[in-house]
């Protein structure tokens, strides 16, 4: 009986552990993914090229083209979530507040390329310019929006014959290098077209829902 308890008490106590092991392992979780993601900037800044003598296994890398990616996933989410949920909602289906470029002084909505350009800013001032990015057009209305380098021109209209295939490459500046990505920014709600459309400056009048209407560039520092 004796040995029948001990037994008894043995298997509680694995039981015990395995539990408060699996209550650890979800408990660190969030840890491991806030790690990945600090690991993923940290590689890809770096080049992640180390030795094995100092890292005892060869280091698995991500690449700037896919940084680039997922960078650009959440900027596109974010402005179309706005377009469309925000904007477009409360001024053209409940009409009950518009959208301006002067919404401070309207006490209006920001347009969606305000609104991105607002958070390009505060991204760009809080890791001393390391990475930036920004909205271009060859039809901007606001003329600082129109592309600038050989590689914002050339990738606007690459991006014209092949929309849905990002224009990459490397740019040297001073002593600098930077990895760029244009991606194509479309039409993604009617907000966005009649904007543009109805605007007294616009080159352009005539955008149609879905169309390629400029570029996303995001440009990161590799050294």
């Amino acid at each position: 009986m004796a040995r029948e308890g001990k037994s008894v008490e043995d298997w509680r106590r694995r039981r015990t552990s395995r539990v408060e092991g699996r209550a650890r392992a979800r408990a660190a979780w969030p840890i491991r993914v806030r790690c990945a993601v600090i690991a993923v900037v940290i590689l890809a800044g770096a080049g992640c090229n180390q030795p094995k003598a100092e890292t005892g296994a060869a280091a698995e890398c991500v690449s700037p083209a896919d940084v680039a990616d997922y960078v650009h996933t959440v900027i596109e989410s974010d402005r179309t979530t706005y377009a469309e949920k925000v904007v477009h909602r409360l001024q053209n289906v409940e009409k009950v507040m518009k959208a301006s470029e002067s919404f401070e002084e309207d006490k209006a909505l920001p347009l969606p390329s305000q609104m991105m350009r607002m958070g390009a800013t505060a991204a760009a001032s809080k890791n001393q310019g390391k990475l930036r990015y920004a909205l271009i057009s060859e039809w901007a209305i606001n003329k600082a929006n129109l592309p600038k380098t050989e590689f914002e021109k050339q990738g606007l209209k690459a991006l014209g014959q092949k929309p849905d295939v990002p224009h990459r490459g490397y740019q040297d500046v001073g002593d600098q290098r930077y990895f760029m990505a244009l991606y194509a920014d479309k039409a993604v709600s009617d907000a966005c077209v009649n904007c543009h459309n109805d605007h007294p400056e616009s080159p352009r009048n005539d955008f149609k829902l879905g169309e390629v209407m400029g570029g996303v560039v995001v440009s990161m520092r590799m050294n």
